[in-house]
């Protein structure tokens, strides 16, 4: 059979068609993570430096992100009287899905007043429409209101700055304000409480894009050694235990997660931190509240409750995976979870 190789053949047609999608789908698989921040006229500072600083530490740690900035006019002078550059417009972002768009808080005054946020009815349409295009949507602080006026808000939680979550409630009606919290998540979207939140809210996406140990390495670069969650429920064990500054110790609490599958004498572990064996041992307690093996025992413990997860892996496999000698000691540990 003669196939005719023409602008009308339709199995020519099919196969470029094909083609461009396989390119579409591995151009996009590529593309790094995007983080917009919208950016408004009397923006607090600290809502939008403190979760920048942490995108841009993970990026310095590897991670394959982008981090850009729009608004909707060019005269924007901070809550402090700081005049910020000039900024492209929001209608000019590009986006992916699984692209984050940040909105920082900035004086309620200002965002509820008359004629300002609520008159930028493109700008409030362009944030629901980004959400729909599976654009993951954060606010910071007073920036829930932004995404209340947007209506994305409405049957939803968040919540806001404590001094404003009556404020809030009061002016969105279909908006569930939470107090007490941190921040909130539901179908994409995330809201934090102040200033600080905005930070634990960032740490929080780091570790749901990179894992754990990588907000982890994140929070220590921006000496925050207590990272805290949305509810302040219990930490793990690589968090939680590490509210010091001690350097000798972080290193071997790293070395620890990172080779939870080796074995080390104490004198190993002693060299890592540059002590002495009995000097480790006393400053480990002494800043961590536990002795090395007790806080060995909590990362194996943790570690067992991922590898349960994965029904395929042998009672050998995961006790390898954890530094055990044998089934016998994992189920051994498995009695006390």
């Amino acid at each position: 059979m003669t196939i005719p190789f023409g602008r009308k053949c339709p199995i020519l047609v099919f196969h470029r068609i094909c083609f461009f999608l396989h390119l579409c789908r591995k151009y996009h698989a590529t593309m790094p993570t995007k983080f917009v921040f919208l950016v408004m006229p009397q923006i607090h500072l600290m809502d939008m430096t403190g979760p920048d600083q942490v995108l841009l530490e993970a990026i310095g740690f590897g991670a394959d992100w982008e981090i850009e900035y729009c608004s909707f006019t060019t005269d924007i002078v901070a809550s402090t009287g700081l005049p910020l550059g000039k900024m492209q417009h929001f209608s000019k972002i590009q986006w992916n899905p699984g692209d984050f768009l940040i909105v920082p808080g900035a004086n309620v005054s200002y965002i509820m007043g008359s004629g300002q946020i609520k008159a930028q009815t493109e700008m409030l349409t362009w944030i629901r429409q980004s959400h729909a295009q599976g654009v993951l949507v954060c606010s910071i602080c007073a920036g829930a209101f932004v995404l209340a006026l947007s209506g994305l808000l409405n049957d939803r939680i968040c919540t806001t700055h404590w001094k404003r979550t009556q404020e809030l409630q009061a002016s969105f009606p279909r908006v569930q304000v939470l107090e007490n919290v941190l921040f909130t998540e539901q179908d994409g979207i995330y809201t934090s409480a102040g200033l600080a939140a905005g930070i634990d809210l960032a740490l929080h996406l780091v570790e749901r894009l990179k894992g754990e140990y990588f907000a982890c390495q994140v929070a220590r670069e921006m000496v925050i050694y207590t990272r805290r969650n949305g509810n302040q429920s219990q930490q793990s064990a690589h968090f939680q235990y590490r509210n010091h500054i001690h350097t000798g110790i972080h290193a071997v609490q790293d070395w620890l997660h990172e080779h939870l599958d080796q074995k080390k004498s104490l004198g190993d572990l002693a060299r890592i931190a540059c002590m002495s064996e009995r000097n480790f041992t006393r400053i480990f307690k002494r800043e961590t509240g536990l002795t090395v093996k007790d806080y060995v025992t909590l990362l194996r413990r943790e570690s067992i409750k991922k590898l349960l997860q994965q029904p395929d892996l042998t009672r050998t496999r995961m006790a390898r995976a954890c530094g055990l000698d044998s089934e016998r000691q994992l189920s051994r540990l498995l009695k006390t979870m």
